[in-house]
């Protein structure tokens, strides 16, 4: 059957203004955060709840016709990038908190609330809900459990996977799963860390269930300023091996620097190669022998300025330069390339030296703001789009990246997932066997193959063109690490 019949079906099932066919009306859903990709999706339909979307997924699996499932369009990876084939499902209309339990600290709620929402909605009850990504105000919870979004307080708070309890899900082939629940444990095989971070490939997410937490009596964050990149590395790993686990360790170059603050004015020192934000949270006891220990820790690794926040403006204020790091370097630039690999701590110094090396060849500017205390680094690459040359140069380089994450036994993705933008890279971090056995589960739950397909999996094929262009053979892309 055509996608011309799935589209009129999909039209006399859902009401009118659910299902977008115009040029005019689809074009804003032609791409996701990730700009570089862009291909305008033939149909959106626009489900208002979960019957619309189990009907929505009938007809697709009729028809025989792919659907890509979409929140509020914030992804940096491209999983949201429409088929020129298939249908858009676009769950922004389901976008109710459903139930508050303020006893047993739990909150259930459709895929297309915010994130941000749900804490504004339980501030009242003295709780909220811990995973923070910098675009919270308009990220949907949908997209965090497709991608398992981060943040900067999940060093001690955990990912969206560590803070999901229960979720619903419709299979393409009209099954509804109902995974844990409200409790802290469920019988049976655990299935939500397959679910969350499967980035639409296995089924649609249509309720969630999320742990709240009681907001902390006290909270302070620290500021560092350093001279050098990699004495602040190393101040990273002397707070985590003193056993102190901060809310929240982030870190920030120069350049990125100079572009929060100019945006934001947080007070952020210009003259500084590399700044850590620290929070910690708990009592106050706890608060005041944290901040003591890791003042010293700072003063210790060659911090040239200390400076703390305790008012929660001052706190704020801090937070809000990092988390508009993103839109502000995107005032010194045309366009950015961000990257999302992982790595140890320890390698953290030494990394940022080399990305600033590679940057340099391939003459590009790199702009680095990350969650220092989960090796997760997110690299902006800033180049000009419509020079094609220069937009190549930028993906080659955030391919070296993330190659030289894996090369020190990272990955390439920490919380963005792989998308479009990262199928290369999954060919130096994956074996054959490894991306034979992703292809066997996802035909668990998508027998026909119709969920987002061609994202975040690369096929044997594709990694076999890859490989063919580098040298492998067991060794290092990056000889030089053999050092480290």
């Amino acid at each position: 059957m055509s996608l011309e019949f799935a589209i009129e079906l999909i039209k006399s099932t859902l009401p009118r203004d659910c299902v977008l066919t115009d040029a005019t009306a689809t074009t804003p859903f032609e791409t996701d955060g990730l700009t570089a990709y862009r291909q305008r999706p033939p149909v959106v339909a626009l489900p208002r709840d979960t019957n619309d979307v189990r009907q929505v997924l009938r007809i697709c699996h009729e028809t025989g016709v792919p659907v890509v499932t979409r929140g509020a369009g914030t992804g940096l990876s491209g999983g949201a990038l429409p088929l020129e084939n298939g249908v858009l499902l676009v769950l922004t209309k389901m976008n109710r908190i459903l139930e508050v339990d303020e006893t047993g600290c739990t909150a259930t709620v459709q895929p297309g609330v915010t994130n941000l929402s749900i804490s504004d909605a339980v501030a009242d009850k003295g709780l909220y809900y811990a995973p923070d990504p910098s675009s919270q105000i308009a990220c949907s919870i949908g997209g965090n459990v497709a991608e398992n979004a981060g943040g900067v307080h999940c060093l001690k708070y955990g990912l969206t996977l560590h803070n999901v309890l229960g979720l619903k899900v419709q299979t393409i082939e009209g099954d509804e799963l109902t995974l844990g629940g409200n409790g802290y444990e469920s019988s049976g095989i655990e299935l939500i860390p397959l679910f969350v971070g499967s980035e639409g490939m296995l089924g649609v997410v249509t309720e969630i269930t999320v742990k709240l937490l009681p907001s902390p009596p006290c909270k302070e964050v620290l500021l560092g300023a350093f001279d050098d990149v990699e004495s602040a590395g190393e101040c990273v790993a002397a707070i985590i091996a003193r056993g102190v686990v901060p809310a929240g360790l982030e870190m920030m170059d120069a350049l990125a620097i100079q572009a929060a603050e100019d945006f934001v004015h947080a007070g952020y020192p210009r003259d500084a190669a590399t700044i850590l934000l620290c929070e910690v949270d708990g009592t106050k006891e706890q608060v005041r022998s944290d901040v003591t220990l890791i003042r010293q820790l700072m003063e210790t690794n060659g911090a040239v300025n200390i400076r703390s926040a305790s008012e929660p403006d001052e706190r704020d204020l801090l937070w809000q330069g990092r988390k508009a790091a993103f839109p502000a370097v995107g005032r010194i630039s045309p366009d950015y390339y961000c990257m999302d690999g992982t790595i140890p701590r320890r390698f953290l110094g030494k990394i940022l030296s080399s990305i600033a090396l590679l940057a340099a060849k391939h003459e590009l500017r790199v702009a680095n703001v990350f969650h220092a205390g989960d090796g997760n680094l997110h690299p902006l690459i800033l180049y000009d789009a419509s020079d094609d040359e220069q937009l190549h140069r930028a993906e080659r380089l955030g391919v070296e990246i993330l190659e030289l994450c894996v090369a020190v036994g990272g990955t390439v993705t920490g919380e963005h997932g792989v998308g479009v933008e990262k199928l290369d890279p999954m060919c130096s971090q994956f074996s054959t066997p490894e991306l034979e056995q992703f292809f066997r589960l996802k035909e668990v739950f998508d027998t026909s193959g119709l969920m987002n397909p061609g994202k975040a999996i690369p096929t044997l094929a594709h990694c076999s063109e890859i490989k063919g262009m580098h040298v492998h053979g067991g060794k290092l892309p990056f000889p030089e690490l053999d050092r480290f």
